[in-house]
């Protein structure tokens, strides 16, 4: 998935006033409590850091059998 900066300034905003709703590019996402808000922000923050580096995300698929 790809992550725009306005969306990581908008989610720092939000967190940095206490705030779980967030509006970026158009849309409007209220997150559950801060620990959500937080987890969404590490989780872009690591994805824009591992892409800057030059390195290609990692993606795993699930696998399930029948058991």
């Amino acid at each position: 998935m790809v992550w725009s900066q306005s969306e990581l300034d908008a989610l720092r905003s939000a967190f940095a006033a206490g705030t779980l709703r967030v509006t970026y590019d158009g849309r409007t996402v209220e997150y559950g409590d801060a620990d959500d808000l937080l987890k969404r922000i590490r989780v872009i923050e690591h994805e824009m850091a591992t892409m800057s580096d030059g390195a290609k995300p990692s993606r795993s698929l699930a696998a399930f059998t029948k058991g």
